[in-house]
């Protein structure tokens, strides 16, 4: 059926790690509370896109599937890309049923649409020649350096504990299915997409292929943003504001920040690396390729409040 577009702004919003579990069990309760924040933003209006993380889970699924084939002799290991995509299917599946329940609840009439995403990285980017994020399970070094042999894979020797599969973080540069999210997006729908920063997939031969790496989510949904001309581009986080000289008695949380400003904090090194730099370098790039745009980095609780000026971090060209 067709359903009202919202009147309100468009909005990508990036699940931090906060808003999701470590177990199936656990996820489905907390994207309950991720789901009522959501459809707060639904009720004024506001037509949503949501991207998620995948870390713990992606890393969970290849766990099993590599402890399965090392151990009961029946199940193959599972391709990368192929863990990314499940992982992207049962998030995707627990944060539209939580939010077509919270819809539901609230007797607003939206419905939902969950797409499995594939993201085009190039295959020269510098990352693939030096791949550092560990995956899935631990091996001895006669165990990596066959699986190596078999699929191709980098292995490495992860402090001591064991033989692992590295895989490269390389840079989105392009959503394969954006149309499909647009077009959703235009006919009312509250679209859950691009999860885990997407499947890394290459052009080859006019088709696409799978690759085993890990997509910043967070560049993947400024990404989208940026393409989709969204309003604004809002990363949730485990924090209300963005701070300088944190932890440090002169901690300061920044209500804005111009690009030029948030690339001198940089400089200056005022934000961690995996922890709050990549938030701020994502909304950087969605400022940079879409001027008009604003990006709010925020915590969940305070999302609805941050997208009234409220509070949050704003970034801006």
């Amino acid at each position: 059926m067709a359903y009202q577009k919202g009147e309100g702004k468009s909005v990508v919003i990036a699940l931090g790690g906060n808003a999701l579990g470590n177990t199936p069990q656990e996820q489905l309760e907390l994207v309950k509370n991720t789901a009522e924040h959501i459809v707060d933003m639904v009720a004024e209006g506001i037509n949503v896109v949501v991207s998620h993380g995948n870390g713990p889970q992606v890393g969970m699924i290849n766990n099993a599937f590599d402890y399965a084939s090392t151990h009961d002799g029946k199940t193959p290991a599972m391709p990368f890309p192929e863990c990314g995509a499940m992982s992207q299917g049962y998030i995707g599946y627990q944060l539209s049923q939580a939010i077509l329940n919270e819809m539901k609840r609230r007797g607003i009439m939206r419905s939902t649409a969950c797409v499995v995403t594939q993201t085009v990285v190039y295959p020269e980017d510098p990352a693939f020649q030096n791949p550092t994020k560990p995956v899935g399970a631990f091996l001895t070094e006669e165990e990596a350096m066959k699986r190596a042999e078999e699929t191709g894979y980098t292995y490495k020797e992860d402090a001591g504990r064991g033989w692992r599969q590295v895989v490269a973080s390389p840079k989105p540069q392009r959503i394969v299915e954006f149309d499909a999210i647009k077009d959703l997006m235009d006919d009312g729908y509250i679209v859950i997409s691009t999860g885990g920063g997407g499947v890394p997939v290459i052009e080859k031969d006019d088709s696409y292929h799978g690759v085993p790496a890990v997509i910043d989510k967070d560049r993947s949904s400024a990404k989208l943003a940026a393409d989709f001309r969204a309003d604004m581009l809002v990363i949730l986080t485990a924090v209300e504001k963005v701070c300088i000289n944190f932890n440090t008695p002169e901690q300061k949380e920044l209500d804005s920040m111009t690009v030029a400003e948030a690339e001198k904090y940089i400089e200056e090194g005022q934000f961690a690396p995996g922890s709050m730099l990549p938030k701020v370098e994502a909304c950087i790039e969605f400022v940079q390729q879409h001027p008009e745009g604003r990006a709010l980095i925020t915590s969940l609780e305070c999302a609805a409040d941050g997208l009234k000026g409220k509070t949050g971090t704003v970034i801006t060209a």
